[in-house]
């Protein structure tokens, strides 16, 4: 018989902050650093350690003890403490496609300081559903096996599974493969990630856990390796390992007890795995459970986090990252160092623990104060992109109209309109000429001359303006001292159209003397054609009495009824997962009278809000804070709604733009209640077994209705920019900005709920952690936008208006002078059927623009890249950026590329 062998990988799984504040963690870590450091310098049969798969673990000891990076580097190098590939162990359903690569990215580039030892292991323990994309991922940053703890159901070798049972496995190892085909080997803690913690050096009880433990590794296990994980959450080091693995030895001569490593590990599971492994397709997100423990319900939990979540990252990825690619080529230095900063601030809320709003209260509170750090260095690296751009671009086209041009810049990547806002400085006067008051006192009186918005060949603009009278404002000059003034200022509001993707338009007011005949705009018909109806050229939203939307497209004269309906449900679960009260029934607005007013009617724009005057229950019962005290398991709680009712007022905005394809939505709740859920409910009436969303660099497509082992009455999904339902002749769409869950309802309506709020009052888990912030008491927003279109979403192309709904234009004032750039002008272009756009940015090592794109199809697909300057050379780069093989089909200015199915493809060009 083949002699087993017994791997104990020494680990500790480190929560940077979770059930206490984070510099609790953080003395923690670094009294475990010590220690390790201690033992292994002490212990030389201490042979490794692995640091949990995130760098920032080395930066957050070195913070507090930078004296120790000699050692630590020297520890690496040695291959004793195994560190990455990660920069965090981040919720991959949670954070961005862009952010789980910059995670990646960053966790490989920290690494070089260190010695450039990196462990090569796609480390995913405590995920709380792993990404369908990862092996394709982690090929690309190669990478060839994952590790992770959910997602999959083991059966054990004596428990076959069939052969359609595509989530269940008899064995820890499998094959993992991505939707493009790409393959990994993929290891599962079937016993969980501390099956091998604490492990006695007494020999009646060594006798007692092994006895146990081994028989449990052996009923996943598909060699004779078998993988014993030592330690847990915050584990600290077991400091007497090497005398507990000497006892076992003595005690189990048959098993052979080796202090290992992932590295030592795989490599020898690899060289014995069976041919017959099962192939698990996708994501895993353990779809063949009883969906009880799936943590789906923390994509809901503090869904403010996830709001500004997707704010910066929106910000980072798709709007800084370009303007600076685009400055860069016209001269201005790239910013590494500041995106490396405004990153690395923003992933510190990515753990799974932190973005997924599942910690104490503390933590959360913490995590805005980051948020907001984050977005303020990626705001100010916007700003000196657009500086440096703006006196580039040729406005002459303006000259000796007394005009006043600004740029609206469009980093979406998909040409598109849209009602832009602009404060213009008609006129300015610096301290340095008299006191303030003084200033404000005289410019306040001037009249201003009636205007209009032209665009460079004179033509008239969709506007309206205001006179906002006088405002302060300073300039901050990179050679002298702050500059203060008083500004005449309008404001003006205009329909940019066609701004080109990766480009920006100038357009300029100037007075209607000066403007002449061309800019005579056109009477525009009005976009309110009811009481309470809103009509463009492809839609007609009509608001019912109950505040629901009947949306006809006009496109293929599909009507639907009945969408934005809200519905409230009680919530005795936790952080983690929702529970509704067992026997209870959800409230909804239908058929509830609202208050609708017609707010905003312009040649461009119209606004139509609603109220709801709403009472809701005030909380659950009594019953429920004495099962959260008792540690009742939240799907045996008997807990229910209380009878005491509160006001619940929900404020809706309808917006309807001229030449739109979608209906924006803007709600506004004050919330008084807790234990509770709201949804926006939108029933499409299609018959469909199945729907799409929008997940990471795909469009995931899941069952409505779950496997048979699925208990939970809830099937709630992540989502990332939309979900859509169709039944190939039409389909409805409904993007949102951080309203990261929803659910396709298992009865013939396939109604799509979102959540908007949800209030819950304890962490869960493994003890009693009161969050009454949690709660979400007071104003809670959520803005989303419903699409109709023909087919499904990727091929009518309506994921190309999903992806660019949360994307902002910007737009600058400027001056009349000559420049490189015309007035109408685009960076790059492109052209891919069913392909999105991820990325465009300049790659760190390489020096080059690279950018990233993602084939939504399962067949292969044509991309086009077409830059207005030569390139020297187009390559196949990869998701660290690296430079490949030179694009065959490509000239001086354009790449023409073969997009494999469902491919992630980054482009080099130099």
């Amino acid at each position: 018989m083949t002699k087993k062998t017994a791997h104990i990988i020494s680990h500790t799984h480190w929560d940077r902050e979770w059930y206490m504040p984070y510099e609790y963690h953080h003395a923690l870590l670094v009294e475990l650093m010590d220690t390790l450091l201690e033992t292994l310098e002490r212990d030389p049969n201490y042979k490794s350690f692995h640091l949990d798969g995130q760098t920032i673990m080395l930066e957050d000891y070195l913070q507090v003890r930078p004296e120790m990076k000699g050692k630590l580097e020297r520890y690496i190098a040695e291959e004793r403490i195994h560190i990455g590939p990660w920069y965090i162990l981040q919720d991959e359903f949670l954070t961005s496609s862009e952010a789980n690569i910059r995670n990646l990215q960053i966790g490989h580039r920290d690494a070089k300081q260190y010695g450039g030892k990196i462990s090569k292991v796609g480390y995913f323990p405590d995920s709380f559903g792993n990404m369908g994309q990862a092996p394709q991922i982690l090929k690309q940053a190669d990478i060839d096996v994952a590790m992770f703890g959910r997602g999959v159901k083991p059966t054990g070798f004596n428990n076959q599974v069939s052969e359609d049972a595509s989530y269940e496995s008899p064995f820890s190892e499998m094959i993992w493969q991505s939707p493009d085909g790409s393959r990994v080997i993929g290891i599962l803690f079937a016993n969980w990630y501390c099956n091998g913690m604490e492990v006695p050096v007494d020999e009646a009880q060594a006798v007692a856990y092994w006895e146990k433990r081994i028989p449990d590794a052996e009923k996943f296990a598909s060699t004779n390796h078998l993988l014993f994980m030592n330690g847990c959450d915050h584990q600290p080091i077991q400091t007497d390992l090497s005398q507990a693995i000497e006892v076992a030895k003595k005690l189990f001569p048959d098993v052979d007890f080796v202090h290992s490593n992932f590295n030592e590990y795989v490599d020898r599971v690899r060289e014995e795995m069976p041919e017959n492994l099962k192939t698990v397709e996708g994501e895993l997100r353990s779809q063949r459970t009883d969906g009880w423990y799936t943590l789906v319900n923390t994509a809901s939990s503090r869904l403010y986090l996830k709001q500004m979540n997707a704010d910066n990252q929106t910000l980072l990825e798709k709007v800084a990252e370009p303007l600076a690619a685009f400055a860069h080529q016209a001269g201005k230095p790239y910013p590494h160092h500041l995106f490396v900063y405004a990153w690395k601030t923003l992933m510190q809320n990515h753990p799974h623990d932190s973005i997924c709003g599942c910690s104490v209260d503390e933590v959360h509170r913490e995590m805005v104060t980051r948020f907001e750090k984050s977005k303020h260095m990626t705001e100010m690296i916007v700003n000196e992109s657009l500086d440096s751009l703006l006196p580039q671009i040729d406005t002459m086209a303006f000259d000796g109209k007394r005009a006043v041009p600004f740029t609206v810049f469009n980093t979406a990547g998909y040409e598109r309109n849209g009602v832009v806002e602009v404060t213009l400085e008609l006129k300015r006067r610096y301290f340095s000429e008299a006191h303030p008051t003084v200033l404000a006192a005289e410019m306040k009186p001037e009249p201003i001359e009636p205007g209009v918005v032209i665009d460079a060949n004179g033509n008239a603009i969709d506007c309206e303006w205001e006179d906002a009278g006088v405002m302060f404002g300073y300039d901050l000059p990179k050679d002298k001292f702050r500059q203060p003034y008083m500004a005449r200022i309008i404001k003006v509001r205009v329909q940019a159209k066609h701004i080109k993707a990766f480009g920006f338009k100038t357009l300029a007011w100037v007075p209607v003397t000066e403007a002449g005949a061309a800019a005579t705009a056109e009477a525009s018909a009005s976009l309110v054609t009811g009481e309470f109806t809103l009509e463009n050229e492809f839609l007609q939203a009509e608001v019912q009495v109950d505040g629901t939307l009947k949306l006809t497209d006009k496109r293929t004269g599909h009507v639907y009824d009945g969408l934005n309906v809200y519905e409230d449900a009680g919530d005795i679960g936790n952080e983690y997962m929702f529970r509704m009260p067992q026997g209870s029934t959800p409230l909804t607005t239908k058929g509830v009278q609202a208050e609708r007013k017609l707010i905003e009617n312009t040649p461009f724009r119209a606004v139509i809000e609603v109220t709801h005057n709403w009472s809701i229950p005030v909380s659950a019962d009594e019953m429920l804070k004495q099962e959260m005290l008792d540690i009742v398991d939240f799907p045996k709680r008997q807990a229910q709604r209380s009878t005491e009712m509160v006001p619940f007022v929900i404020v809706t905005r309808y917006t309807l733009d001229r030449g739109a394809k979608r209906v924006d939505v803007n709600v506004t709740m004050e919330n008084q209640s807790k234990d509770h859920r709201v949804r926006a409910l939108f029933p499409t009436g299609f018959t469909a077994e199945t729907h799409v969303a929008d997940s990471i660099f795909e469009v995931a497509r899941r069952n409505n209705v779950p496997a048979g082992e699925w208990h939970n009455p809830s099937n709630d999904q992540h989502q990332q920019a939309f979900v859509s339902v169709s039944d190939d002749v039409h389909g409805l769409t409904v993007a949102n900005i951080g309203l990261c869950e929803y659910e396709v309802s298992q009865d013939n309506k396939n109604t799509i709920a979102v959540t908007l709020l949800r209030s819950s009052g304890e962490l869960g888990d493994w003890g009693y952690f009161p969050t009454p912030e949690a709660q979400c008491l007071g104003t809670n927003t959520a803005s989303y936008s419903i699409i109709p279109h023909a087919g499904d979403v990727v091929t009518s192309g309506a994921y190309a208006e999903a992806y660019s709904f949360p994307v902002p234009f910007l737009v600058r004032q400027t001056d009349v002078h000559e420049g490189r750039f015309a007035a109408d002008h685009a960076f790059l272009a492109w052209e891919g059927e069913g392909v999105a756009f991820s990325s465009l940015k300049m790659a760190e090592e390489t020096g080059d623009m690279v950018a990233r794109w993602y084939n939504l199809a399962h067949e292969p697909r044509a991309l086009s890249v077409t830059l207005p300057a030569a390139a020297s050379r187009f390559y196949r780069s990869d998701v660290l950026e690296r430079a490949g093989e030179a694009i065959a089909s490509a000239d001086a200015q354009c790449a023409n590329v073969d997009l494999g199915a469902a491919e992630i493809f980054t482009l080099g060009m130099k």
